[in-house]
């Protein structure tokens, strides 16, 4: 009866405001606490939108995040069929996932992220060095923000900064999910070929980053080496520096809660928090697929059949939050999921966090006066895109 009121649909992706979620997703949400969904090539599957059933589904162990069993949830050409690369821990499950990632987790401990921030803050101001000279009208996203993320995880694995330029271009094709068949052939070529020189170059001359650290190991083969160093990359590159870029934005267009984090710089570390809640980058949001037939939320999920996370509706459900639709930087009840949850949290979590907090520090305090230099409404946004954000973001300040 409830399949015949509320047929499936398909992932809202319509926005009437840059800074909220699709409207789709508010009457879903209060419909049903799991929506069924029809994902491309009308695949049957289900969609989640209340944060209690998100947090229950990512630390389900009848859900897999296993790639070989995925399914876009919306049009795109590109797709990735069968296992995860050697080495590729992000879309595999315990206990390949945890082999791999508890050898470089030590890398992005509190601890070690403390120690990092010295090198964070130098090329930040390197790179506000770099908008200074470009001046007033300069594009922010190119000048800083992808700048600033791509250059810190080059400096942890040991990238040449020769090779930066080139892989960022890549993983912003392969993230973008309208990039055509060849378009994605060749930034996969681009990058194979990237790793097939960079790694075994360090196999004998392992260095004091996080590459030197996985040779010396010997643990990893080459080809996991490779896979390796892949998924740092591209979990690295487009997401911070997306997530910095519409910050700057939100905070631009929200000049009362900048005001606020200016008079009060104590507030930085729950400012990051309720942007990163509010904003939610990975709008398309996270997915499980059912390893057996499973009760769920009141449902049968069929085995097979794959659930995905509206994350930026989870994160403004109001069961869960008081005033979800009002950006606080205030906010001290956090607990949001826009880094994820469970064993496939976030590994950068914490280094994420500080280069956020480092840069909108030092941004906010070089340039005070900063604005945008275009209408609110003329900022072009990455729409087509695994991670949201703005494509560009032109400022002005006064000099």
């Amino acid at each position: 009866m409830v399949d015949a009121l509320h047929p499936p649909v398909s992932l809202p992706t319509k926005r009437s405001c840059p800074f909220d979620p699709p409207d789709g997703y508010t009457p879903l949400r209060e419909q049903e606490r799991i929506t069924r969904m029809s994902y491309p090539g009308g695949t049957p599957g289900w969609l989640i939108t209340r944060h209690a059933e998100a947090k229950e589904l990512f630390t389900h162990k009848s859900f897999s995040a296993r790639q070989e069993g995925l399914i876009a949830p919306v049009p795109t050409e590109l797709a990735y069929e069968g296992p995860a690369d050697p080495g590729a821990f992000a879309k595999t499950d315990d206990p390949v996932h945890s082999k791999y990632r508890k050898l470089v987790t030590g890398f992005f401990t509190v601890r070690r992220t403390r120690q990092l921030t010295p090198m964070i803050e130098r090329i930040v101001h390197e790179q506000l060095d770099d908008l200074e000279k470009a001046g007033p009208g300069a594009d922010l996203v190119e000048v800083f923000t992808e700048s600033v993320s791509s250059r810190v995880m080059c400096e942890m694995i040991g990238v040449p900064e020769s090779e930066r330029k080139s892989l960022q271009c890549h993983v912003e094709t392969l993230g973008r999910l309208s990039s055509t068949v060849p378009e994605a052939l060749a930034a996969v070529s681009g990058m194979s070929g990237f790793l097939a020189r960079f790694v075994p170059s360090r196999m004998g001359d392992p260095r004091d980053d996080i590459l030197g650290d996985l040779i010396r190991g010997g643990q990893l083969t080459e080809q996991e080496l490779m896979g390796m160093t892949a998924t740092l990359i591209t979990g690295a590159f487009d997401t911070t520096g997306n997530m910095l870029a519409m910050g700057v934005y939100t905070l631009l267009e929200h000049p009362d809660q900048l005001v606020k984090l200016q008079e009060d710089p104590e507030l930085m570390g729950a400012a990051v928090e309720e942007l990163l809640r509010f904003l939610t980058i990975s709008h398309l949001g996270a997915s499980r697929w059912a390893l057996e037939d499973v009760e769920f939320a009141g449902r049968t999920i069929k085995k097979g059949e794959v659930v995905t996370v509206a994350l930026p509706a989870v994160n403004r459900d109001p069961e869960r939050y008081e005033n979800p639709d009002q950006l606080d930087i205030g906010r001290t009840d956090h607990g949001h999921l826009g880094l994820g949850h469970g064993v496939h949290q976030c590994l950068g979590q914490h280094l994420a966090r500080t280069i956020l907090r480092v840069g909108y520090e030092a941004l906010f305090d070089r340039f005070p006066t900063l604005r945008l230099a275009v209408p609110a409404d003329e900022v072009p946004m990455r729409d087509d895109c695994v991670h949201y954000g703005p494509r560009s973001l032109r400022v002005t300040w006064d000099d």
